[in-house]
């Protein structure tokens, strides 16, 4: 038995925050000292490294779960199947529901129970969980589910990945730039015809384990018992080019499909200048160029929305939605991602 994606759907923020909205941001740095250089030329830096101009956040009265549910309506509606016929719900997220000006994560009940409950499915044999495994979440929702269908507990399943980042940056912290929110979903099935043909995923812990982290504001004259999404983005840079790339050809070596015969490569949007060396050190890998078009882009104008870039990535070209990418019948795709764990995982895919 195969699994297959048969939906996709996503929901995109509509409040959009462009680069020139940082311009009055005091940022700092860690030790809470002031930059040498003016806010401009730091925002100018960032665009050149991460190719985000702009980046898509939460209305107020938003949270993940609802994101999650919207991009989770769509998705049942493109698969074309009775959502009591779910068997598992799995929702990919970092800090669950966080209510605008909150200094906490809502967890109870899970993001997918409140999922399930927005869908109104009733079917108690529908099980709904989160996932936590970094910006990686929604790949590994797929390998979950893909795991249960090939265990036969499962035909149908729900894969979500929903965050609202906004919620929890530093904004004296050039990196809260990078943050977006966003969800999207897919709908997996069990088929006689090939889907997902290989998988892989890491989890390194050694030094790599706090390259994310929580942590307090870059402002020590606040007096505020919060903590907030901080990160080594060099150290990360350095493991990602470096470990990405060699999961990505394990897993495609797994799957038997020469180099040659893959279409699209969808790489989490953490930054510009990373998936593109990336992408450079996969296909050096096999003495190749790399292809024209080959990796599909939106970080520009919807910035690092977690384990939220994937899925709505997959679900804009798959419908068309982005300009010079296609999918078509029998294309094989690589999804791969990396974020706090530090987590990587692949998937190979017969579209």
């Amino acid at each position: 038995m195969h699994t297959r994606i048969i939906g996709t759907g996503s929901y995109i923020p509509s409040v959009i925050t462009k680069n020139e909205d940082f311009i009055n941001h005091n940022f700092l740095n860690i030790d809470g000292s002031t930059f040498g250089s003016e806010t401009e030329e730091i925002i100018e830096k960032f665009e050149s490294i991460t190719g985000i101009q702009q980046r898509r956040y939460v209305r107020e009265d938003q949270n993940s779960s609802d994101i999650a549910f919207l991009a989770a309506e769509k998705a049942i509606e493109d698969a074309k199947i009775d959502k009591e016929t779910l068997d598992y719900i799995i929702v990919a997220h970092n800090f669950g529901d966080v209510a605008s000006g909150s200094v906490q994560g809502d967890t109870v009940p899970s993001i997918a129970t409140r999922v399930k409950h927005s869908l109104g499915i009733n079917n108690p044999k529908c099980v709904a969980y989160d996932l936590l495994f970094g910006c990686p979440g929604w790949i590994e929702g797929c390998n979950h589910a893909t795991a249960f269908i090939k265990a036969n507990m499962a035909k149908n399943c729900l894969v979500i990945g929903a965050e609202t980042l906004s919620r929890i940056v530093d904004k004296h912290d050039r990196d809260s730039m990078i943050y977006a929110d966003g969800a999207g979903a897919a709908v997996l099935t069990a088929s006689t015809e090939e889907g997902i043909l290989s998988q892989l995923s890491a989890t390194y812990t050694s030094e790599e384990a706090y390259y994310l982290f929580f942590g307090e504001s870059y402002n020590k004259e606040l007096q505020e018992n919060r903590k907030y999404i901080k990160m080594f983005g060099r150290k990360i840079y350095e493991f990602a080019v470096t470990h990405v790339p060699k999961a990505m050809k394990e897993c495609l070596d797994k799957s038997g499909v020469p180099i040659d015969e893959v279409k699209k490569i969808f790489l989490h949007q953490a930054n510009e200048k990373m998936d593109n060396a990336i992408l450079k050190r996969f296909y050096r890998q096999y003495n190749s160029s790399v292809p024209e078009h080959i990796m599909p882009m939106n970080i520009h104008t919807l910035g690092n929305s977690s384990v939220a870039t994937i899925p709505t990535l997959f679900d804009m070209v798959r419908k068309g939605n982005m300009a010079h990418q296609e999918l078509h019948k029998g294309d094989v795709i690589i999804f791969a991602s990396v974020g706090a764990g530090m987590n990587i995982n692949a998937l190979v895919y017969k579209y």
